[in-house]
């Protein structure tokens, strides 16, 4: 999974970051200091694969992982070269999601690039960014395809429906509340890409004293409220807090969120969110070799599971001996469970649920 983290100069994005990835990159109070993109890969936090790796003794544990790029701060006028311009904007064309950081919180000595607090005037800047270089996209595509529609119904057809998109798209609305009709037109509008098709996370950054999880100020009640309208994810956090808890150990970590009246750091709050609004889900294998967590889409039967190990799984799939996690962890073994009847055969139309331990058997 890769997210793309968006948002105006010091919003706290590349803080966020800094601390989701302890990757280091610069963060400093003025626009433009995150000059290229920043990559971090960040594993996910899951028990499961502890627990089995203890179980099975296994010399190695891999756990799923998500891939964060951190683009330069935008402002108004990004898609027409202010700012560093147009360029960061393809770096978040292929992530699966965006998280944008939103500015919630009160701060005299870190400037606002439009002078005060307003959070969804700042979430419609971007947005507003996002349309304009959608709309530069399929105006590229629309001149490249035109010249082909005369002499080809299909291509017209395509070309047709680029043009609605991109109306839709003038009229400011997102490409993500745009209907499409039929196969062909899902298809079409999947390879475009577009910036404001893709799913959005919003992060809410507080102050370190507004950050417990039963307490919003307005700002963030605002977000909310404005989330929910598009069907996006969105949490609280303190980038600042974040930030802190990144150079914590485990325990101390524990206690330290507790003080704050926090279930669970921001990282957390950001992979369930990311997991729930993309329909992730993740199954276990494990052995004395390695324990490992893979990810897949909810939905995704056997043989396409396999195939996220090997291709040669998928095609040569024969059968999966499956088992849940708990029912496995309550009976100590895999042989234990299997004399209580709690390890199945499933074949190829079996759908693989979060948390199945699985036995691929396949053949090539």
């Amino acid at each position: 999974m890769k997210l793309g983290i968006v948002g105006l100069p010091n919003v706290g994005k590349s803080t966020l970051f800094n601390s989701l990835t302890k990757a280091g990159a610069e963060s400093a109070n003025y626009p433009f200091c995150t000059i290229d993109p920043n990559v971090g890969v960040v594993p996910v936090p899951d028990e499961r694969i502890n627990v089995l790796t203890e179980m099975y003794h296994s010399k190695k544990t891999v756990p799923a992982v998500i891939e964060f790029v951190d683009i330069a701060g935008l402002v108004k006028g990004a898609s027409k070269g202010e700012g560093l311009g147009n360029q960061f904007l393809s770096n978040i064309r292929e992530v699966d999601a965006i998280v944008h950081v939103v500015r919630c919180f009160e701060d005299t000595n870190v400037v606002h690039v439009d002078g005060s607090i307003n959070p969804l005037r700042d979430i419609e800047t971007i947005n507003f960014e996002l349309i304009f270089s959608d709309i530069e996209i399929l105006d590229r595509r629309i001149a490249k395809s035109s010249r082909a529609a005369n002499n080809n119904k299909d291509i017209a057809k395509e070309v047709e429906f680029m043009k609605r998109i991109k109306e839709h798209l003038e009229n400011g609305k997102l490409a993500i509340t745009f209907l499409t009709d039929g196969e062909d037109e899902e298809r079409w509008m999947a390879e475009y890409n577009l910036l404001t098709r893709k799913p959005v996370i919003f992060a809410a950054n507080v102050a370190e004293d507004e950050v417990a999880d039963d307490a919003d100020n307005e700002y963030v009640k605002a977000v909310k409220k404005y989330a929910g309208e598009y069907e996006s994810g969105v949490f609280k956090v303190c980038a600042q807090i974040e930030q802190e808890i990144s150079e914590l150990e485990d325990d101390e970590k524990k206690m330290f969120l507790e003080d704050l009246g926090l279930a669970e750091s921001g990282l957390d709050k950001l992979i369930r969110a990311s997991y729930e609004l993309l329909g992730l889900i993740s199954y276990l294998t494990s052995g004395e070799d390695e324990t490992r967590a893979w990810t897949i889409k909810k939905g995704t039967k056997a043989p396409q599971a396999a195939g996220k190990i090997h291709t040669d799984f998928e095609r040569g799939f024969i059968r999966a001996e499956v088992v849940a996690y708990t029912d496995l962890v309550e009976n100590g073994s895999m042989v234990a469970a299997k004399e209580k009847g709690l390890v199945r055969s499933e074949g190829k139309e079996y759908v693989v649920q979060d948390g199945d331990v699985i036995l691929f058997k396949f053949n090539v």
